[in-house]
């Protein structure tokens, strides 16, 4: 599971197409909700804040799905940044229905699908989705009708660029034979890097890698000597270390942490600042892969 560092050459961003390019550190928009992702954010006055901030701190890549809340931080996000410069880039997901606070279910019928995509075009007022990503297939739902429906939204110039979440390399070549697979959202961070070849087949294919639980939860808060000695000598936290070795880990990879408070976004971007050695990275590699032996 040892993560090597990548070849081609670092960089703060990255071209989704030829005339979209994003700041690799952008904004997930996750919880500006309430609790369990559900409903509306227990600060809402701060969760618009922090929004606003996002754009002056200089990201300009905005991730979100019509089931945050559901519909919520859709919905806050135009409030807080609606009219949109030029220049932000939002995606938003569809495919996965809520029944409640922390409950989750995949629903992939081709009319469900163009259903959410143009309540999602309604919530966020525009004419036409940046990116849009099929949050999971749905195991009931033929995987060809899916994907072919993104097809039609693309056609249909509904949605502009298209991904996908949780899948396999086997299901994004199938998926490639429909549409242009332009971003992948798996889980991957310091400590758990079990989508490596994933991450593989993207960085060889020119498929933005947006690796979602990019802080490792709160596995990271307990103390770890290499980790602490790493952070304080660059004047950091732990989470910022965390981003800044996913930054450094491949340019493919667009680390999207969300918050709902401005001091924590702050925090959050101020990683893109910081410049971790090879030997940081190997040490912090290493060290990654005993904390994930150690717990799983």
């Amino acid at each position: 599971m040892t993560a090597l560092l990548s070849d081609t050459p670092q960089s703060n961003t990255f071209n989704i197409s030829a005339n979209t390019q994003i700041y690799r550190l952008g904004y997930g928009a996750m919880r500006v909700t309430g609790h369990g992702i559900w409903g509306l954010p227990n600060n809402y006055d701060e969760a618009i804040r922090t929004l606003k901030s996002v754009p002056e701190l200089g990201i300009n890549f905005i991730d979100t799905a019509d089931s945050y809340g559901p519909d919520v931080s859709e919905a806050l996000i135009k409030e807080a940044l609606y009219p949109y410069a030029d220049n932000l880039v939002i995606a938003t997901k569809g495919g996965l229905t809520r029944q409640g606070p922390d409950l989750w279910r995949p629903v992939g019928r081709p009319e469900y699908l163009i259903q959410q995509v143009y309540k999602s075009l309604r919530n966020l007022n525009v004419e036409q989705i940046d990116l849009w990503q099929l949050h999971r297939i749905d195991p009931k739902v033929p995987a060809d009708e899916q994907f072919d429906t993104i097809k039609f939204l693309i056609d249909k110039q509904l949605i502009r660029y298209a991904g996908l979440s949780e899948v396999s390399v086997p299901e994004m070549q199938q998926a490639s034979k429909y549409f242009k697979v332009s971003t992948v959202q798996n889980r991957y961070n310091l400590i758990d890097r079990t989508n490596e070849e994933v991450l593989n087949y993207c960085e060889f294919h020119n498929i933005g890698f947006i690796p979602w639980y990019p802080l490792s939860g709160g596995i990271l808060t307990r103390p770890n000597e290499t980790l602490d000695n790493i952070a304080l000598k660059h004047n950091a936290t732990l989470s910022q270390i965390a981003l800044a070795w996913i930054l450094k880990r491949s340019p493919i990879l667009l680390p999207i942490p969300g918050t709902s408070q401005v001091l924590h976004l702050e925090q959050n971007a101020a990683s893109g600042n910081i410049s971790l050695s090879d030997e940081d990275f190997t040490a912090l590699t290493l060290e990654g892969e005993k904390i994930y032996n150690l717990l799983f």
